[in-house]
C-alpha cells in the first residue's frame, strides 16, 4: 500500500484497528464516513420527527407577503377539511365497489349454515365477507340480522363476528400503500397499519379457542340481555348525514339483496344490487308476475291450479349517476367504481399529507404534538392516560360509524410523524371498541324475539374486543407485542416495498381462502395440515426469542438461521427477482486506483458492521 493509504490507516483509532486486525482486507473510512455512519446510529425512524418551519418570518414579509399569508390560514384549513371529506366519501365508494363485485360471493359464503357451525371455518368467512364487502359494519349488520331472523344460531355466528374485525383493517393497510414514495413514512403508515392487524389476530389467537371451549362470551352476554328489557330505536345515522349527500347522487347499494342470497332467498342471486327504486324520484309503473297455487278439494280428489298473477304498483325510480346506465352490469360498474375510488383516495392522501406537512410547522407543530402525546401528571396518571385515549378513540369510531375510516384517517398521521406508534394503538383499541356501537345500533333496530338475538351477538362483539384490550394492554410487556410485530412489518417493508402488497394478498385473500377451503375438507384436513403448521411455526418462534434474548442457550448452529437456504430466512432472493437487481457476488473496494476483489463479501459486511457499533 502507498503512503496515503498508511496515513489514512495511522489517523484510525485503536477500536478501528483492532476491529480491522481481524482481516486482511483494509477497508478505509474517512471522517465524512465515520460522521455518516454516527448521523445513522442516531437517527430513529420510529421517533416523532421535527417538522422543519423555514417559513419567511412576519417581521420580513412584505404587505402582498402578509396577505397572503392571513389568506392561507384561513383557506389551508377549509381545503384539509375539504380533501378529508372527499377521503371519507372514497372509502365510502370502495366499499360499494367491493360490494358490486364481491357482495354476492359474500352472501353466498354466509348462505353455508353447515359450514359455519365450524369456529375455524367461521372465522375465515368473516375475514373474506368483511374484505369482499370493505366494511365490518356491512359484514356484521348483515350476521345480525340474520340472527335476528332465526336463520344463525347466535353462538356459530359468534365466530363470524371476530373474523370481521380482522378484515376491517384490510382498508388502513390499502391506504398505507399511498406513502410508499417516502422510506420513513412508508414504514410508519405501514406498522401503523398493520398493528390493528397483529392485535386483532393475537386476540383470535388467544380467545378463539376459549371461546369454543367455555362459551364465556355467549353466556357472558345471555346474562345481560336477559336481565334487561329494550325496546326498538330504530336507524341512527351521523357521519353518513353528511356524506350520503354527496355519495348517494354516485351510486346506491341495494344491502337487502346480499341479506337476501344469504338466508337463500328465491331469485336474490339474479338481482342487482345496484339500487333501481329509491324513495325519491320520478314515479314509474312497474309491474311484477308472480306464480299463485290454487287447491281445489271435493273429497277424495284434489286439484293444483297454478296461474300467473302480474300485480302493478308505482315506485320512484333512482335517479344516481349509475342508474342512468341501464347497459353496464354490477361488474363494469364495480370496476369503473374501483378505480375513481382508488384514485380519488391516493390524489386525497397525497394531498392531505402534503398540506398537513404545510400546517404542521413551528410553533403549531410544537403545540399539536405535545397536546397529542401529552400524558396526566403523577405516575397513576400516566398509566391512566392510555386508557383516557382508548375512550377518546372510541368516541371518535362512534362518530363516524367506522372504524375502517378513523383508522384510514390516522394512519397519515401516523406517517408524517404527528401520532407516534404508541400513541395510535390505543386509539386503535378505542377503534375497536367504538366499531361495535354499529352492530349495537343494528340489533336495536330489530323488533321481537329478533331484538334479544341481535343484541346478544351484538353484546359478543364489544366483549371480545374489551377482552382482547385486556389481555394486549395493561400489562407493559403484552402491550410491546403488537407495537413490537407491527414495527418489524414496517421495517421490513420499507426495505422491501414490494412485500407489503404480498402482505395484502397473502393475508386477507390466501390464508382465509386456505383454511377455509381445508375446513370444507373436513376436519381431518384442517387438523392434518393445521397442526404441524402451528407446531412448526411455535417451534420457530420460540428460537427467535431465545437467539434475541439468550444465544448462549442454544447450540452454535441454532444461534443464527445462516446453516437454511437463504430463501428460508431473508426476503433477499425474492427481492432480487422482483425488482431484477441482481447483485455481483464479489465486492469491489478501490484505494489509491487500485482494485482490491474480495473472496467473501459477508465477512466484509460483518467487519462492517463491528466498525460501526465501535
Amino acid at each position: 500500500m502507498g503512503k496515503g493509504s498508511d496515513k489514512k490507516t495511522e489517523e484510525q483509532p485503536p477500536a478501528y484497528d483492532a476491529a480491522i486486525a481481524k482481516s486482511d482486507v483494509v477497508i478505509p473510512v474517512d471522517g465524512d464516513d465515520k460522521k455518516k455512519i454516527a448521523e445513522e446510529e442516531e437517527f430513529d425512524p420510529w421517533n416523532v420527527p421535527e417538522l422543519k418551519d423555514d417559513t419567511v418570518p412576519w417581521s420580513e414579509l412584505t404587505t402582498c407577503g402578509k396577505v397572503e399569508r392571513v389568506v392561507l390560514w384561513f383557506l389551508k384549513p377549509v381545503l384539509l377539511l375539504g380533501l378529508l371529506y372527499m377521503f371519507i366519501c372514497s372509502l365510502d365508494f370502495l366499499s360499494s365497489a367491493f360490494r358490486l363485485l364481491g357482495g354476492k360471493a359474500a352472501g353466498e359464503l354466509f348462505a353455508q349454515n353447515d359450514l359455519l357451525r365450524n369456529p375455524v371455518c367461521g372465522l375465515m368467512i368473516g375475514v373474506l365477507v368483511t374484505v369482499l364487502v370493505q366494511s365490518s359494519s356491512t359484514s356484521t349488520s348483515i350476521v345480525v340480522s340474520m340472527v335476528g331472523a332465526g336463520i344463525l344460531e347466535v353462538e356459530q355466528s359468534i365466530y363470524i363476528v371476530m373474523g370481521a374485525n380482522i378484515g376491517t383493517s384490510v382498508t388502513n393497510t390499502i391506504v398505507s400503500l399511498g406513502h410508499s414514495g417516502d422510506k420513513n413514512e412508508f414504514r410508519r403508515a405501514f406498522a401503523g397499519a398493520t398493528i390493528h392487524d397483529m392485535f386483532n389476530w393475537l386476540c383470535v389467537i388467544i380467545l378463539l379457542p376459549l371461546e369454543a371451549a367455555s362459551h364465556y362470551l355467549f353466556r357472558l352476554s345471555s346474562v345481560i340481555v336477559n336481565s334487561f328489557e329494550f325496546s326498538n330505536v330504530g336507524e341512527i345515522k351521523l357521519l353518513k348525514v353528511i356524506t350520503e349527500p354527496f355519495t348517494k347522487l354516485i351510486v346506491e347499494i341495494d344491502k337487502g339483496v346480499i341479506t337476501d342470497i344469504a338466508q337463500n332467498e328465491e331469485g336474490a342471486a339474479e338481482q342487482s344490487l345496484l339500487k333501481r327504486y329509491c324513495k325519491t324520484g320520478p314515479l314509474v309503473l312497474v309491474n311484477t308476475t308472480e306464480e299463485q297455487v290454487n287447491f281445489f278439494s271435493n273429497g277424495a280428489n284434489n286439484w293444483t291450479i297454478t296461474e300467473n298473477v302480474t300485480t302493478s304498483e308505482w315506485k320512484h325510480k333512482c335517479q344516481y349517476l349509475f342508474a342512468q346506465v341501464n347497459l353496464w352490469n354490477d361488474t363494469i360498474v364495480g370496476v369503473i367504481l374501483l378505480v375513481a375510488a382508488l384514485l380519488i383516495l391516493c390524489v386525497c392522501l397525497a394531498c392531505i399529507v402534503k398540506l398537513l406537512h404545510s400546517i404542521l410547522k413551528g410553533a403549531l407543530a410544537k403545540v399539536i404534538k405535545k397536546a397529542v402525546h401529552a400524558e396526566l401528571p403523577t405516575k397513576v396518571g400516566k398509566y391512566l392516560t392510555g386508557y383516557l385515549i382508548i375512550i377518546l378513540g372510541a368516541g371518535m369510531t362512534f362518530l363516524v360509524q367506522s372504524s375502517s375510516i378513523f383508522t384510514s384517517a390516522l394512519t397519515p398521521l401516523i406517517a408524517i410523524g404527528v401520532v407516534n406508534l404508541k400513541r395510535a394503538y390505543p386509539l386503535t383499541l378505542g377503534a375497536n371498541i367504538g366499531t361495535t356501537t354499529t352492530a349495537i345500533l343494528a340489533a336495536l333496530a330489530s323488533s321481537g324475539d329478533g331484538l334479544v338475538r341481535s343484541l346478544q351477538l351484538a353484546l359478543c362483539h364489544f366483549f371480545f374486543n374489551v377482552s382482547g384490550i385486556i389481555l394486549w394492554y395493561p400489562i407493559p410487556p403484552l402491550r410491546n407485542v403488537p407495537i413490537g410485530l407491527a414495527k418489524k412489518l414496517g421495517n421490513t417493508t420499507a426495505k422491501y416495498r414490494w412485500f407489503a402488497g404480498v402482505y395484502l394478498i397473502l393475508m386477507f385473500f390466501l390464508f382465509p381462502a386456505a383454511v377455509f377451503g381445508l375446513s370444507v375438507a373436513g376436519w381431518q384436513a384442517l387438523v392434518g395440515v393445521g397442526v404441524p403448521v402451528l407446531v412448526l411455526a411455535l417451534v420457530v418462534i420460540v428460537i427467535n426469542i431465545i437467539q434475541t434474548k439468550r444465544p448462549n442457550w442454544l447450540p452454535k448452529k441454532l444461534r443464527t438461521w445462516d446453516f437454511l437456504p437463504l430463501g428460508l430466512h431473508s426476503l433477499e432472493p425474492y427481492d432480487r427477482i422482483l425488482t431484477g437487481c441482481c447483485k455481483k457476488k464479489g465486492a469491489k473496494k478501490e484505494d489509491n486506483g487500485e482494485k482490491i476483489e474480495v473472496d467473501n463479501p459477508g465477512f466484509v459486511e460483518e467487519q462492517n458492521m463491528e466498525i460501526t457499533q465501535l
